[in-house]
């Protein structure tokens, strides 16, 4: 299956509030900008706590589309998965994290990876297949631990 889930989190947890700095450029910055909020993060990242949890990624099949090898996805299961979302989907007893595309004409859908070295996984009746949840947000670490 090449991506993996190792390890789901229920998002219904409280969150600290975090403090924003507004108008971060990737240029030069700027000495006025010194106006800051809190924010909550769960409040930015999560819309239905009930239904939304954190995974965390194993595999590669999904870097070229930004999902890197143990990044944390935001998954909410109570979204409807649509042509071309990021999906958590159970395929044959394995979870994966794949876009999803439908195919009324051949009666099928279509997990595409995102990375070269995967082939797509074509689903029919024939697979026991379910989305799970649709991906909203991945987070990833810009900088390693020392």
């Amino acid at each position: 299956m090449s991506e993996q889930i190792t390890h789901i989190t229920s998002a219904e947890q409280e969150s600290p509030e975090l403090v924003l700095a507004e108008h971060v450029h990737a240029g030069f910055p700027s000495p006025a900008a010194d106006n800051t909020e809190r924010i909550d993060i769960t409040h930015e990242l999560i819309r239905h706590p009930e239904t939304t949890f954190y995974a965390r990624i194993e595999g590669n099949s999904m870097e070229d589309a930004g999902i890197f090898n143990g990044d944390l996805v935001v998954i909410d299961r109570s979204l409807q998965a649509s042509d071309g979302d990021y999906v958590a989907a159970y395929i044959d007893g394995e979870f994966t994290i794949k876009e999803f595309r439908s195919d009324p004409s051949h009666e099928c859908a279509w997990l595409i990876p995102h990375n070269g070295k995967y082939h797509p996984i074509r689903v029919d009746e024939s697979n026991s297949f379910l989305v799970w949840g649709v991906i909203t947000h991945t987070i990833h670490k810009v900088k390693g631990e020392k």
